[in-house]
């Protein structure tokens, strides 16, 4: 709980620094695109006759859609190839070639497949996370020390046993990296793949608002998407305290 504390003073502070920042611009260039924060403040309220509720739940419910086909997909690849040294030599050179390929410029094919709702945003976040989801688990199996397998094979242990009891356990705190640093990438994205085909969702909020050059509105978007972001961050720190104890907190 204390690593939980300090993030969220770490996140104030940050917080503060920024509207300091803001607020200096905001005079210094006098212009409608950067407002007074004060007056973005004021107008908060707005944000709930908006509905923002609504593309909050849009917004979560296809990142969580995406993070799960991930994990489906993700995990039993990367532990496949890291047992089995022909699977490593005909996946692994796709995952490297793969990997560094930006997703967003694959939205024009997964609209072409996948329609412009849900489907192709779905898609576009599933390859952000997948890739390194494969990677992290591949990496954290070909690390674990054998001579932890050596221990439960002679105590008679279950190839399924193997898998629960030493492979699960030594991939967590990986995987749980891997997917708190593309929650953020997911997020960021939203306003790229939620413009278009949606009338809900955090990115099409904010866009709409610059449509009307309602900077106000804009701008308290921005400022919803950024701390429910830093909420998926305190949940995801939160699971990993819950389900890898063994995790030292400075880690975290």
């Amino acid at each position: 709980m204390k690593s939980l504390a300090k993030q969220c003073l770490t996140f104030l502070k940050g917080f503060l620094l920024l509207n300091v920042i803001w607020l200096f611009f905001s005079f210094w260039l006098n212009m409608a695109v950067i407002p007074n924060p004060l007056k973005v403040y004021a107008n908060f309220g707005s944000v709930f006759s908006d509905g923002i509720f609504y593309h909050i739940f849009y917004s979560l419910r296809r990142i969580f859609t995406g993070l799960f086909l991930s994990l489906v997909v993700g995990v039993p690849i990367g532990i496949l190839m890291a047992y089995s040294k022909r699977a490593n030599e005909y996946l692994y050179p796709l995952i490297y070639f793969s990997y560094p390929i930006p997703k967003t410029a694959l939205l024009p094919i997964a609209m072409l497949l996948w329609g412009m709702r849900d489907g192709s945003k779905v898609v576009i976040i599933f390859c952000i996370i997948v890739f390194q989801v494969i990677v992290s688990v591949r990496d954290s199996v070909l690390h674990i020390d054998k001579a932890l397998y050596q221990a439960v094979i002679c105590s008679g242990g279950s190839r399924l046993q193997i898998i629960r009891h030493i492979t699960v356990p030594a991939i967590l705190p990986q995987l749980f990296t891997s997917i708190r640093v593309s929650l953020g990438t997911a997020v960021s994205i939203l306003i790229f793949i939620e413009g278009y085909g949606t009338e809900y969702g955090m990115g099409y909020y904010i866009l709409d608002a610059w449509s009307r050059i309602n900077y106000i509105q804009m701008y308290l978007g921005i400022l919803v998407i950024s701390f429910v972001g830093f909420l998926l961050f305190i949940a995801m720190d939160l699971l990993i305290q819950k389900v890898c104890p063994w995790m030292k907190e400075a880690s975290l």
